[in-house]
């Protein structure tokens, strides 16, 4: 199962707002020892929000989505969720009374539009104003307020998915090689990944930065850490023996 991000709304697409919500998550997940898989960012469009609700329902990874579950006529995600299972909107009971103990007479007739879900669906708490977001499965849906976004997403992670912590997360180190060329290390870069299935290994050329004027190479190894410090050893002496100078990376 890996961890997935929708992450909805025009006003990250036209800029006129920043994403903090996939950095964030990143952040959450490795407190954790998990890592985000896979990100994706769309607009407000009803069409592609159902598209990639469809995929995600029936992928089997976990998925928070971010943004669009207000009531005001932008906010498509709970309509295109429902869709997108086959199943109706129905509000809630337990969304219900939140939203009449919170706003009173004033959640009606728009705010308890809020509470409807689709058909099926448990509640996120809100520890900011009590508006719930909402789960089917394994994909969250939560608000695009980061206040109320990355707690909500903590308590999901922190209640059903415990299971999937890792007191051992992997790391990611390397190392950087002077005046390389991907093209003269690919059969070694070939040799390491038949020789370490379990780890990744990164190439990230580089023409000269202010760092390093010259060519240069970054390769990282990512995986559990035992292995990845004795695969990095390997690398290492494998470049010095090439004729390869080679610097820690910052």
């Amino acid at each position: 199962m890996q961890v997935g991000a929708l992450i909805i709304g025009d006003e990250l697409l036209s800029g006129k707002r920043q994403d903090k919500h996939m950095q964030a998550l990143i952040r959450i997940l490795a407190a954790r020892g998990m890592k985000l898989g896979w990100a994706e960012y769309l607009g407000d469009d009803p069409g592609r929000i159902e598209a990639a609700l469809r995929r995600v329902f029936v992928c089997g990874d976990l998925v928070f989505s971010f943004g669009g579950i207000g009531a005001t006529p932008d906010d498509h995600t709970r309509a295109c969720a429902a869709r997108a299972l086959g199943v109706p909107l129905e509000l809630h009971p337990q969304a219900k009374e939140i939203l009449e103990a919170r706003f009173g007479a004033e959640a009606y007739p728009h705010r308890i539009l809020m509470g409807h879900y689709p058909q099926g669906a448990d509640i996120i708490p809100n520890p900011v104003n009590q508006v719930p977001g909402f789960s089917r499965g394994h994909v969250h849906f939560v608000p695009g307020f980061p206040s109320m976004a990355w707690p909500m997403a903590e308590w999901v992670l922190d209640t059903h998915y415990r299971q999937l912590f890792n007191d051992s997360p992997d790391v990611e180190r390397g190392c950087i090689a002077v005046k390389a060329r991907e093209g003269d290390l690919i059969d070694l870069m070939q040799d390491f990944t038949a020789r370490y299935p379990a780890l990744r290994l990164s190439s990230l050329p580089s023409f000269g930065n202010d760092a390093i004027p010259e060519m240069h190479i970054e390769f990282g190894f990512s995986g559990q850490p035992a292995l990845v410090e004795i695969a990095l050893a390997e690398w290492e002496k494998a470049l010095k023996e090439k004729g390869y100078e080679l610097k820690t990376r910052g």
